[in-house]
């Protein structure tokens, strides 16, 4: 209730470190804690109020047990991270000591903080904060389309078809076992908890085969070419759900909710934002309008044109192709003379969006 608008009063950031410091004194289990985790974790708040304020981010809520759980550790010394293999890392934490990682690539230079988290599958990381610095564009003048699907993940316009690595038969076979197993356990039970478990460590491997794609093909479409060209969508709108309300109830949910699944399995999102971290002021997003139905061969417009999902024949020049790509040759078409409307170089002019820190994740 004191985090209002306009309330003078509400107490900050130095405030509350000082009520954490006469909490401390009075109890011992607070004491007991690090109060470098302790300060970070009301820094945190006060970043979190001021962008909800700011109206660039939503109201913080209630951290859920078991989702995201850790704390971040600021003003790391050169002396509490080493090497003690190939593979093997150790990282000191205050009131821990020295724990142990395994070195999945090198630490960077000047890294100030870091993260500790224990994701839904029981799995514990450690991120090290660092600002990555952005492929250099290759000076060849290039300009790719990408166009994003759901059958396929991305169509380029020099004609290759990327999808998302995604579980495999067996997996898919085992999460629907487990899913029933779920169904049939008691709330609380010891073996809903496991099965639970179980079901997190399946969903987070098909998590990181998505990530580790979306890590590649941006960074290979940031090596090869100078413009990268992708389609202006509002996700969050498209993947808003159809249910609706008790008084109008949506229309075709449980496709709508299909879909929806589909476009977020495919990481339409994420793949521009790397791509927008990667090649600064090198991406360009152009209008989706009619992509998918104009040729790019003649330019004629034509709904019936796209025979199947994957069949496209323009029924006035006579061209025949694959859908998708025909789409990314649009996207790339339609990036040219956005460059060319600004008065730049092929390369475009840099955009506003500045790169945000890259987690290091090591585990």
């Amino acid at each position: 209730m004191h985090w209002r608008p306009g309330r003078a009063n509400a107490p900050g950031f130095a405030e509350q470190c000082r009520q954490l410091t006469e909490a401390r004194a009075e109890f011992a289990w607070l004491r007991a804690g690090s109060i470098i985790v302790q300060q970070q974790a009301l820094k945190d708040f006060a970043q979190a109020m001021a962008g909800f304020f700011a109206r660039t981010h939503r109201r913080p809520r209630w951290r859920t047990r078991g989702r995201n759980e850790g704390f971040r550790i600021v003003a790391v010394r050169a002396g509490d991270v080493r090497r003690l293999s190939r593979h093997v890392g150790e990282v000191r934490v205050p009131e821990g000591g020295w724990v142990r990682f395994r070195w999945s690539r090198a630490v960077p230079e000047g890294a100030k903080s870091y993260r500790v988290t224990q994701d839904r599958a029981g799995r514990w990381h450690v991120a090290f904060a660092a600002i990555p610095s952005p492929i250099p564009a290759p000076g060849t003048g290039r300009v790719v389309g990408v166009d994003r699907g759901v059958v396929v993940s991305a169509a380029l316009s020099t004609g290759e078809l990327l999808s998302v690595p995604v579980l495999r038969d067996g997996e898919r076979q085992r999460l629907r076992l487990l899913s029933r197993r779920l169904a049939r356990a008691g709330r609380g039970s010891i073996r809903r908890g496991r099965t639970k478990v179980a079901i997190a460590r399946l969903r987070a491997r098909e998590t990181d085969r998505r990530k580790d794609w979306v890590e590649k093909t941006s960074t290979h479409l940031a090596r090869g070419f100078d413009v990268i060209a992708v389609e202006d969508l509002k996700i969050t709108g498209m993947t808003r759900s159809a249910r609706g309300t008790l008084t109008e109830p949506g229309r075709n949910v449980r496709q709508k909710a299909g879909l929806n699944r589909g476009i977020l399995a495919n990481g339409w999102g994420l793949l521009v934002e790397r791509l927008e971290h990667k090649a600064v002021g090198r991406v360009v997003r152009v209008n989706p309008a009619y992509t998918s139905q104009r040729c790019s061969a003649c330019g004629i417009v034509e709904a019936r044109a796209r025979e199947s999902q994957a069949a496209y024949a323009c029924r006035s020049c006579g061209f025949a192709g694959n859908a998708d790509v025909n789409a990314a040759r649009n996207i790339a078409h339609a990036a040219g003379h956005v460059v060319s409307a600004r008065g730049g170089s092929p390369l475009g002019r840099p955009t506003n969006r500045e790169p945000q820190r890259d987690l290091l994740l090591v585990r």
